[in-house]
């Protein structure tokens, strides 16, 4: 004889918190999951308070909030959406190279805080992506990327100490270009890069310095920069906000 298991529901809110921070919460998970993308209305407020059980203004509290961090966008006839993308990332591998560069061709204002900088020993895995000997010495420094003072990235770059042996988080903290200091004081050119691209699940320091929602998803680009003599110069781990970043090809000609 067949049994029925019943298990209890889930709640849709996490009552241990205030009711405005728990509607953040579930409205975040919801922009983070995979039915909702860039330019995607969310359910109205009237809507997620029949929903939740809660009251309205207590609902706008928290739907404004999202706004002002600019993770939502309100218009006055269509409701409340997910923004657009604030930066469209080239596939291309010239046109890849220089972050603050992307950022400006769209119009937007770039800028990046060093999170940490450190000497340390290549991993396996960088010592293979920059082909050098596992243990070697290599420069590591992660920074936050701001597109209208907007987070949508954090890069963790790894460079062999030997290609810059001065390099310090002196010369990273306001903002400067790695690839124009590579140019201007080790007449390093970055000329070509491969990448691969794909969905990984956030670490807890990155959903928070990006604004996801706890095990959210992001869009993970890893980057090997070559020289123009073909040495590997960085291996670079890249996580991006889903909501404000695509991926985009140039235009290209199909055969007919």
């Amino acid at each position: 004889m067949m049994t029925l298991e019943i298990t209890e529901e889930r709640p849709l809110l996490d009552a241990t918190v205030p009711a405005y921070l728990a509607i953040r919460k579930y409205v975040l998970e919801l922009i983070s999951g995979p039915d909702f993308g860039p330019g995607d209305h969310i359910p109205s407020e009237r809507t997620l308070a029949e929903r939740l059980g809660k009251n309205r203004m207590t609902v706008r509290k928290a739907i404004d909030g999202l706004i002002a961090e600019g993770l939502l966008e309100r218009n006055s006839t269509n409701g409340t959406r997910v923004p657009l993308p604030s930066v469209a990332r080239p596939i291309d591998a010239r046109s890849s190279l220089g972050i603050s560069r992307i950022i400006q061709s769209g119009g937007g204002a770039p800028g990046n805080k060093l999170l940490h900088f450190e000497q340390a020993r290549a991993s396996a895995k960088v010592a293979e992506q920059l082909h050098i000997r596992e243990g070697e010495d290599i420069v590591m420094f992660r920074r936050l990327w701001t597109v209208n003072d907007r987070p949508f990235c954090i890069e963790t770059s790894h460079l062999p100490l030997a290609l810059v042996p001065d390099l310090a988080a002196e010369d990273l903290m306001a903002g400067q270009s790695l690839y124009g200091l590579l140019r201007d004081r080790y007449d390093i050119g970055a000329v070509s890069g491969e990448r691969e691209i794909s969905v990984a699940s956030a670490s807890e320091m990155e959903a928070r310095l990006l604004g996801l929602a706890d095990g959210a998803a992001g869009l993970l680009l890893r980057l090997v920069v070559y020289a123009e003599d073909g040495r590997p110069l960085e291996y670079m781990r890249s996580m991006n906000h889903p909501q404000l970043v695509v991926f985009r090809t140039q235009h290209a000609e199909f055969p007919g």
